[in-house]
């Protein structure tokens, strides 16, 4: 998409689902990944950014997110509340 190679897209529902490893962490890379979501963003897609740890560790959590963010782009309300807010970072991550 652009100039970013992303880890998971659904052009139909204009969502973007990136796994973050542990060097997302680092500030460089904290920065890069700010930046490379406001550009993502400007184009009109939603992005839920995930850790490893979070896909690997709280995968029903996470799939019910991502599944979620997939029927509020429908138009379809989620069958269940979200635990974690309407907010884009993923579980409380912040990043």
């Amino acid at each position: 998409m652009g100039p970013y190679v992303l880890d998971f897209y659904c052009h139909e529902r204009n969502l973007v689902v990136e796994v973050d490893g542990g060097h997302h962490f680092e500030p460089e890379q904290e920065t890069y990944d700010a930046r490379r979501t406001a550009w993502l963003e400007s184009q009109g897609l939603r992005v839920l950014r995930f850790t490893n740890h979070e896909v690997l560790t709280e995968t029903e959590a996470v799939l019910d997110q991502i599944l979620s963010a997939l029927q509020e782009a429908e138009g379809t309300p989620s069958p269940w509340p979200s635990p974690w807010g309407r907010g884009d970072s993923a579980l409380g991550s912040g990043g």
